[in-house]
């Protein structure tokens, strides 16, 4: 299950097949990091199979695999250092500015094939039909990793941030000032209210009713939300931002209680919680879009 989505809209429906995808993945399989490389990137299966795109349903699920070396500048600067001193000894005079460059390059070269590796795995659900893909990243920065290379890779990706009539913190603004929400969505008891006139005034709501005088008091002397948690169909709860990201992001019980406690073999349990997962946001993306005014009229299409 996905914690955190940056939501994003393709052409409805997206004109790419899915042997089309998985062809146009595998130009770039992830390999691991070479003896002198930082860090690798590329795609990998998303249920540790032979399949580059994992589908059920008609629904997509895409992962890029991420390598890194780890070698700190502080280790390689330490032995540069070292060896510094060392030859300080041997020529009578410390290493120049440009000679330090060189033996710091030269001892990077020297460590970096020993250096330890760490890999992670990114994930993005694609919805064809519907025109959605959604990073599971808790931030736009975090999702630009996978959907960069997503770009690399692909003959073309018509992508695009979800924008909405309403902008998000006016809409969250005027669910607080009436107390409620609507189409289905309810105010929950976490939100984060930002002084427009000082950046570094705000209030932050945890576990605290949100009908009260004190957050309208807010609203009026010029604090807008930033974040406002939120329970949709009383089928999962989510914290939205004002970019329109959604974080937080948990299934409840009514929703969780559809899987088969009894099921024990580990791919149909993934496929049906990945099932379950994509038939809720399915219906709450173009809810919440609908909530917030619906899409641009320049933004469709």
């Amino acid at each position: 299950m996905f914690k955190n989505l940056q939501v994003y809209r393709l052409p409805s429906p997206w004109a790419i097949t899915l042997d089309e995808l998985a062809e146009q993945l595998a130009r770039r399989r992830f390999m691991p990091c070479g003896s002198q490389d930082a860090e690798s990137r590329g795609w990998i299966s998303p249920v540790d199979d032979d399949q580059l795109v994992h589908s059920v349903g008609g629904q997509w699920l895409i992962a890029l695999g991420v390598e890194q070396r780890l070698l700190p500048a502080s280790v390689v600067r330490q032995v540069a250092d070292e060896r510094a001193a060392e030859i300080a000894v041997d020529w009578g005079y410390k290493p120049g500015r440009k000679q330090m460059k060189e033996l710091r390059e030269a001892v990077q070269r020297e460590l970096m094939p020993r250096a330890f590796t760490r890999r992670s795995k990114r994930l993005a659900w694609i919805d064809p039909a519907g025109g959605w893909l959604c990073v599971d990243a808790p931030s736009q920065a975090r999702a630009e990793d996978l959907l960069e290379v997503l770009r690399q890779t692909l003959d073309a990706l018509p992508l695009a941030l979800v924008r909405t009539e309403r902008s998000p913190v006016a809409a969250m603004a005027d669910w607080l000032a009436r107390g409620n929400a609507p189409g289905g969505f309810t105010i929950d008891q976490d939100a984060e209210l930002h002084s427009v006139a000082d950046e570094n005034s705000a209030v932050r709501y945890t576990r605290h009713a949100l009908d009260g005088e004190d957050v309208r008091g807010h609203l009026a002397a010029g604090k807008l939300p930033t974040r406002l948690a939120l329970t949709f169909n009383d089928r999962l709860s989510f914290v939205l931002t004002e970019k329109t990201e959604i974080k937080r992001l948990d299934f409840l019980d009514v929703v969780l209680e559809q899987l088969d406690d009894k099921e024990t073999d580990a791919r149909a349990m993934f496929d049906a919680g990945f099932s379950l997962m994509t038939g809720e946001l399915r219906v709450l993306l173009p809810s919440l879009v609908e909530a917030l005014g619906g899409e641009l009229v320049s933004a469709k299409g």
